[in-house]
């Protein structure tokens, strides 16, 4: 009898729910409440493991993992890459996969249900008048398009991108009831 090999590949973030069934593995994160943690902690109904223990530190860093303190850390980028050859990225919290990790895939593409980043806008109060808003759209507009935004973004990973007032509020729509099926995983 001939036996078939299966070519479907395991993700590390499959890899470490495996180990996590049968060893102890301890997420270090920024603290309860920050929606990376949210998304850890929701990632092991998810992928079907449990967390041996978690803990909140100030930094999350290549010392963090090489002392042991955490087996498993979320954190951004930058704080990892003078490690990045020695670690192993297990998913992206980002909606598009990170320049600099393009094998990693994001959390969202292996659980859609987890389909979450965090991100920064401008804001202004709703009494701004139209005219101040659209200049100050154009002048973001502007920054995001300089030399020295995309070598930021290239050098850290950053995803820098526009979105206009509407799909602000789209996003921000989404991005609520994604929070909220999170937090409903996490009770």
């Amino acid at each position: 009898p001939s036996t078939t090999k299966s070519t479907k590949s395991t993700s590390p973030m499959e890899e470490l729910a495996a180990h996590a069934r049968e060893n102890p593995v301890v997420l270090g994160h920024f603290g309860a409440g920050a929606t990376p943690t949210e998304i850890s902690m929701a990632a092991q109904e998810v992928f079907d493991f449990s967390w041996a223990g978690d803990a909140a530190f100030d930094a999350l860093d290549c010392n963090t993992l090489a002392s042991g303190d955490a087996d498993v850390i979320n954190t951004t980028l930058q704080l990892v890459l003078p490690c990045l050859d020695q670690i192993t990225p297990l998913a992206a919290v980002t909606v598009e996969r990170i320049a600099l990790l393009p094998d990693t895939p994001t959390l969202g593409e292996l659980a859609p249900e987890l389909e979450l980043a965090t991100w920064n806008g401008l804001f202004v109060h709703r009494d701004v008048p139209m005219e101040a808003r659209a200049k100050i759209e154009a002048a973001a507009i502007a920054a995001l398009q300089t030399d020295r935004a995309r070598q930021v973004a290239e050098q850290v990973g950053a995803q820098i991108y526009w979105l206009d007032a509407d799909a602000s509020r789209a996003l921000m729509e989404k991005d609520g009831a994604t929070i909220a099926a999170i937090a409903a995983m996490n009770e």
